[in-house]
Parts: structure tokens; sequence; C-alpha cells
């Protein structure tokens, strides 16, 4: 009961967090948490790998370097450059300046470490800097990371109360033994019916957008799920790290939406463009 309770209001205050500045619509409040969120992932990411015996990458300098490069592209897109384009065509050169750091580090894996530490950039940095990227030029009444993040929860919830009630058929056993294919269609049929509710609630215009959406996070939520099992399985590690109480790190509650986040931007893209 006290295990439940602690993961209730810890759940509670990380649910709050990220859903209010979307609600209130303030870009540099949300902008702000969300690059908050990032870069605790990023640094929870790299001390992955403190106790690995031929991995050696340095949490403060890959830090610094996603700061940097996040930065820019958040200064641009609130038009403090002018011009876009600037933090764009620096991207590259701040790339090469952060893998010959390496040559100074004298680690036995430079190759190795300097994949890493680019991997994760792209697989926490950038999914963050496309959420903050849709926030900005969110102009729809209900903001579409609150209906996007809501989702995502609505299938992580119910397809671990629908395999705890009636799975048996597992869906990946070699990554990660719990998770069963009944859990998975006991989740993707009450995010399908909660998208159905939130459009029906709050955004009757865009139906078609939510249900598709559904479709979307589904699958992808349960592969970016996969995705931080298999990193945690072989780095024989329970959780990515103990920020949240009950919940366990960054990684375990972003690593749907991580994974999620470039498809649903695929797909608003598409759904404006044509509607």
């Amino acid at each position: 009961m006290n295990n439940i309770l602690v993961r209730s209001i810890s759940g509670a205050v990380f649910i709050s967090i990220i859903l209010l500045p979307l609600f209130l619509q303030d870009s540099w409040l949300a902008t702000s948490v969300l690059m908050a969120f990032a870069l605790l992932g990023i640094i929870e990411f790299n001390k992955l790998f403190n106790n690995h015996s031929s991995i050696s990458v340095s949490w403060q300098l890959n830090t610094f370097f996603s700061l940097l490069i996040a930065g820019g592209f958040i200064f641009a897109l609130h038009g403090f450059f002018g011009d876009f384009r600037i933090p764009v065509l620096l991207f590259v050169p701040i790339l090469f300046l952060w893998a010959i750091t390496e040559l100074w580090r004298k680690t036995d894996q430079p190759l190795i470490n300097i994949g890493v530490s680019l991997f994760g950039f792209i697989y926490i940095i950038i999914p963050f800097l496309i959420a903050i990227f849709i926030n900005y030029f969110d102009n729809n009444p209900f903001p579409l990371l609150v209906g996007m993040f809501v989702l995502i929860w609505t299938n992580d919830t119910f397809a671990f109360l629908s395999g705890k009630f009636f799975g048996k058929t597992k869906l990946f056993e070699r990554i990660s033994p719990k998770k069963t294919w009944e859990g998975s269609i006991g989740g993707a049929i009450f995010t399908v019916l909660m998208a159905l509710a939130l459009s029906l609630l709050f955004d009757p215009e865009n139906i078609v957008f939510w249900l598709i959406s559904a479709a979307i996070i589904v699958p992808t939520s349960i592969l970016g799920d996969l995705l931080e099992s298999l990193f945690k399985r072989s780095l024989n590690i329970k959780d990515s790290g103990s920020i949240m109480p009950g919940h366990g790190g960054i990684l375990d509650r972003f690593d749907a939406a991580i994974f999620a986040l470039p498809f649903f931007y695929i797909w608003l893209t598409i759904y404006s463009y044509f509607c």
C-alpha cells in the first residue's frame, strides 16, 4: 500500500509538471520544463555506463554539448538569431568538436564512446526538441502535446492493467518478460477510446486526427518501451534512475514518448498539410 501511495503521489506530481505549462499555453515555461527533462534524461543516459567495462562517456561533456545545440535551436525558434539557418549551419561543426574531445580523454574505445554519446543526443534531445517545436507552433484549442501525452499514458496504464488480469501470451519475452499480447491489445483499445473521448469533448473538428494519432501512438509507445528495456537488460539494470520515487528514472517515464514523438510529428505535419 505504501508503494502504491508513493507511486500515485509521484505520478500526480509528474503529470502536473508536464501538463500545467501546456494548458497555460506559456511557450517559455513549457520549453523550460521540457528542456529540463531532456537534460535530466541525457545525464541519466550517460550515467548508465558508469560501471561499464568498455564504454566510458562523460555526462558533463555530453550535457554541455547537448545544451549548446538545443539552446541554439530554442533561441532561434524564439527569434533571437533572426535567421533560423544560423544554428542549423553550426550544428555539424559542433558535433565535430564534440567528437574530437575524445583526443584528450585518452579512453580505450573512443569510437564506441563517440557513438554512444551522439546516439544519446539523437535518442533523447531531438525528440524533446520536436516536442518544443510542436508546442511553439500549436494554435489548436486543445494543446496537441497534452493529447499526445494523455494517449501515451492511457496506453501504458491499460496495457499494464489488461496484462495483469488477462495476460498469458508473451509479447517479447527475451526483452520484457512481463509484457503480453493481451495487455497490448487492451492498451490499444482503451487508447482509441480515449482518443475518441478527447476529440468529442475538446476537439470535435479533429476526430480523425486523434483516432489516427492513437493508432500511431500505440505501436510506437510499445516499441519505445521495448527499446529502453533492451538497453537496461544489456546493462543489467532494473531502472534507468531513481529521480521519481516508485517509478524509476526520467527515461523510464519518457521511453514511450521519446519514441512516439517523431512519428506523431510526421503525422501532424501530413494532417496539417492536407487538412
